[in-house]
């Protein structure tokens, strides 16, 4: 790879990987029996699409610490991209959301492969969860196998172990959250551990760990990817109410039908005075027929209360905080410069 950074050529060396690897691994899947092929498919299906960001944090924690460019490393970089693949699907699961990418997820599209059996949607949504313990599964497998020395991966082990923990963390905190009163302080810790750690932080310095960074590299890189991760979930919950659908792939309408701890949610109840608690209380009250009308209202709402332009100055601070970090380190002009193309990729988007 030149020392400019290309993210559209970088993106195309991990679908490469990704898919080539996966692809051979749902053909092994489906070998076992022929009834498993719609699973395999799922597995495929998980993989297909993304912004790879999360490879891209791992490969440029290794840049940032003076390794050069390697097959190898994009191959442990793109195992990040698993972990998020497998994450999403349980996620999917766990909050029913209908669509990911523009597609059924997965839950939803293996209903098909369960015809006749007496109970079709709780047998879909098991064979879901099958499959992002897999996608977990392969994460690990192509990490270790990426062709980096035994010794480099065995500096990085440890950060798995503490990735998986913080990630369930954060998908229980949202489960028990969940329905409970809004609060900020709580919805940023589950936007935290959920999400923020291993988009960002936790990529980072698994890339480092794997090039032998040094303490002082490896706080730098937990300055930068804290508040850029959060930063980036933020934007997620602005995007999933007040984006466009047909750009974000998702229904605008699961974060309030659900009820979730976002942000976006804590922070109208916040500036809400009594009568408008009220107003929202009634509307999340129908979330399970809430129809474009109701969620409208709770979009009037909320501009009303200005909760949105909280959350933009909430994710606005974070960058601004990462991209001071990232200035006080001494790492790579190249490194430094493509750290600061991926906190705008990640801050600034419209899916």
């Amino acid at each position: 790879m030149a020392e400019g950074w290309e993210q559209a050529a970088f993106r195309a060396r991990v679908d490469e990987v990704l898919h080539r690897f996966v692809a051979d691994e749902a053909d092994q899947l489906a070998a076992v029996d022929p009834a498993l092929g719609p699973v395999a498919g799922q597995v495929e299906t998980a993989v297909a699409a993304g912004k790879r960001l999360r490879a891209a944090f791992c490969y440029w924690g290794w840049r940032a610490a003076r390794q050069p460019d390697s097959e190898a490393l994009v191959r442990a970089a793109a195992s990040m991209e698993l972990v998020h693949a497998a994450a999403v699907v349980h996620d999917d699961l766990i909050d029913d959301s209908p669509l990911r990418h523009g597609r059924a997820t997965a839950h939803v599209a293996l209903r098909s492969a369960v015809p006749d059996h007496p109970r079709p949607e709780e047998a879909a949504r098991s064979l879901a969860l099958l499959v992002g313990d897999l996608l977990m599964s392969l994460a690990g497998q192509l990490f270790a196998t990426s062709g980096l020395p035994a010794a480099y991966l065995a500096r990085a082990r440890p950060l798995w172990a503490l990735l998986a923990r913080d990630l369930i963390a954060g998908e229980c905190l949202e489960v028990l959250h969940t329905g409970a009163v809004p609060d900020t302080a709580a919805s940023l810790k589950v936007i935290r551990y959920k999400t923020a750690k291993y988009t960002v932080e936790q990529p980072l310095l698994i890339g480092g760990a794997l090039a032998g960074a040094g303490e002082r590299l490896r706080e730098g890189f937990r300055g930068y990817g804290l508040p850029l991760g959060e930063a980036f979930q933020l934007r997620d919950d602005l995007l999933g109410l007040f984006g466009e659908s047909r750009r974000t792939g998702k229904s605008d309408a699961d974060d309030v039908r659900g009820h979730r701890p976002t942000a976006l949610l804590a922070e109208t109840w916040r500036l809400a005075g009594p009568g408008e608690r009220e107003e929202l209380r009634a509307l999340l009250g129908r979330a399970d027929d809430l129809d474009a009308a109701g969620l409208e209202a709770v979009r009037t709402l909320m501009r009303r209360l200005k909760a949105p332009d909280r959350v933009e100055r909430m994710i606005a601070a974070r960058v601004e905080e990462a991209l001071g970090a990232l200035h006080e380190l001494d790492v790579p002009v190249p490194a430094a410069a493509a750290l600061r193309e991926l906190a705008h990729s990640a801050t600034v988007r419209l899916s």
